[in-house]
């Protein structure tokens, strides 16, 4: 036992067993005799309701007890010169088991929902696959709402997730590498990815990263992307999250790789850019015209979510020469008796809003969107009717609050919340060279960010790695006949997504 293995002595096995879950009323523990008469003894042990309880009485208990007591069944395995192979075979009843020696990996085995089974005699557990616990099933994607498309959403239950991508790419040489990452809660995650387009030097990359997590548990696909993005101070996501099946399974088949977690609903996704989350599962659903037009809009809804407060600010305050003449008037009157400056009506509206938003979530889902509607139009109302702010500035913060709602992805949009401040008190402080400043200094930042290897700007710099040929899916989405090849996430000798030559399509030869 000092070496982490079993043993040949089954009742100390047996004992470190009932030591090592000592005070765990959950962990159901069995040793009965199986023979008639008696030919060896068998422990089985088990959590109860993570493991199928009916699964394992049926094809295991329940075998070892009665059906090797048929009296055929008994004379085999007394001639038998390796009873222990006998009872495997006839016993267990089911496909997919495996045997291991380690203590270490059956402990593992059982609080992962596995039955562990012992024979007399032999230093070798059988560990028994009968993970039932309860889950929600599959449900519906909530973050990530498309009007035609899937409905399905991710699950807590690992097995589920990584089902749910093998149903929509059918290739062998889709991989699911599993490994295990937490000193205590040992989490299961997987790795999924096409061989062959995938980067090799991409792959070994986020290999070697997750090898060197050292951390006592993973309850959240959150606790591995901050452990594995490059840059841990910005505040923009390096690695693109999301609960839909078919959102993955698009960025499997464009050379990415998909980590999942245990327990988690959302799944990894690694390399991105930030024009990844600009782009949607649904605007390659619908015809290529309005969702060009749409993601347009997810653009300039993304430029205002940053950049919107800050312009106010200073044509408001510095240049109020860049505004007509008869706005200047309108927002001089509309002004009249507030105390604050128009900065300190910004932020006191934006925090509001800011606040109402979390209000929102964290109420039940009946009550929040009903609270951050209502208690927007409220408090805005209020507010100017008090003399705080004007109203131009609740105009301004709604309509901000609005350009963040066009973008997929809320993980972004989280990054634009916390740059915008920036804008705004650079703004206040220099007017349109503090605007400028701030703006360079994103952009530098961005510019200097990477996502294993990919710069995070990608296409919209260093665009030429390609030959330019990215641009095409960025700001607008291309008809598929003239999305020929994968992205740069994709190994460079795979490029070729889709051959038009045996389509027999005309617009081949335009």
């Amino acid at each position: 036992m000092g070496t982490g293995k079993l043993g040949a002595d089954f009742d100390a096995n047996v004992k470190w067993f009932e030591d090592t879950f000592t005070d765990c009323n959950d962990v159901i523990k069995r040793e009965f005799p199986v023979g008639d008469p008696t030919m060896s003894r068998v422990f089985t042990i088990h959590v109860d309701s993570m493991a199928n309880q009916e699964f394992i009485s049926t094809h295991v208990v329940q075998n070892l007890m009665i059906r090797i007591r048929n009296r055929d069944i008994s004379e085999t395995l007394a001639m038998s010169n390796d009873i222990y192979e006998e009872l495997k075979d006839v016993g267990i009843t089911t496909p997919d088991i495996s045997e291991t020696d380690s203590l270490a990996d059956l402990v593992t085995f059982i609080l992962s929902g596995d039955a562990v089974v012992l024979i007399e005699n032999h230093p070798t557990g059988i560990v028994v696959a009968a993970r039932g616990f309860p889950n929600r099933g599959v449900g519906q994607a909530d973050t990530e709402v498309v009007i035609q498309g899937s409905k399905e959403a991710f699950s807590e239950v690992f097995r589920f997730n990584t089902c749910l991508i093998r149903r929509r790419i059918r290739d062998t040489s889709l991989k699911v590498k599993q490994s295990r990452v937490g000193r205590r809660s040992r989490t299961d995650i997987a790795l999924m990815y096409i061989e062959g387009i995938v980067r090799p030097k991409v792959l070994e990359d986020v290999e070697n990263r997750l090898k060197n997590i050292d951390i006592d548990g993973i309850l959240d696909s959150g606790y591995i992307e901050q452990l594995i993005e490059d840059d841990w101070k910005s505040p923009f996501p390096q690695c693109q999250m999301t609960e839909r099946p078919d959102t993955a399974a698009a960025a499997i088949l464009e050379g990415r790789i998909v980590i999942i977690v245990d327990n988690s609903p959302f799944v990894l996704v690694v390399p991105t850019t930030m024009n990844t989350f600009f782009q949607s599962v649904e605007d390659y659903s619908q015809r290529f015209e309005i969702m060009s037009f749409t993601r347009a809009l997810r653009f300039i809804g993304g430029f205002l979510a940053v950049c919107l407060p800050a312009l106010y600010i200073v044509m408001a305050t510095h240049h109020p020469s860049m505004i007509p003449m008869f706005l200047v008037l309108n927002f001089a009157g509309a002004s009249q008796g507030v105390p604050l400056p128009a900065v300190g009506e910004l932020l006191i509206m934006d925090i509001a809003f800011e606040m109402l938003k979390e209000a929102g979530i964290r109420l039940p889902r009946a009550m929040g969107g009903a609270i951050g509607l209502v208690g927007g139009l409220i408090m805005g109302q209020a507010a100017v009717e008090a003399g705080l702010v004007s109203p131009i500035v609740v105009i301004v913060i709604a309509a901000t609050s609005i350009a963040g709602f066009s973008i997929p992805h809320t993980s972004l949009v989280n990054g634009f919340r916390l740059v915008k401040y920036l804008l705004i008190i650079l703004s206040a402080a220099l007017g349109l060279f503090g605007f400028w400043l701030g703006a360079i200094l994103i952009i530098i930042h961005l510019a200097s960010l990477k996502s294993f290897g990919i710069p995070y700007l990608f296409p919209f710099a260093a665009g030429e790695v390609t030959g330019n040929k990215d641009y095409m899916d960025s700001l607008f989405r291309p008809p598929f006949f003239m999305m020929k090849n994968r992205p740069i996430f994709a190994d460079p000798n795979e490029q070729v997504r889709i051959n038009m030559s045996k389509t027999g399509n005309p617009r081949e030869e335009e």
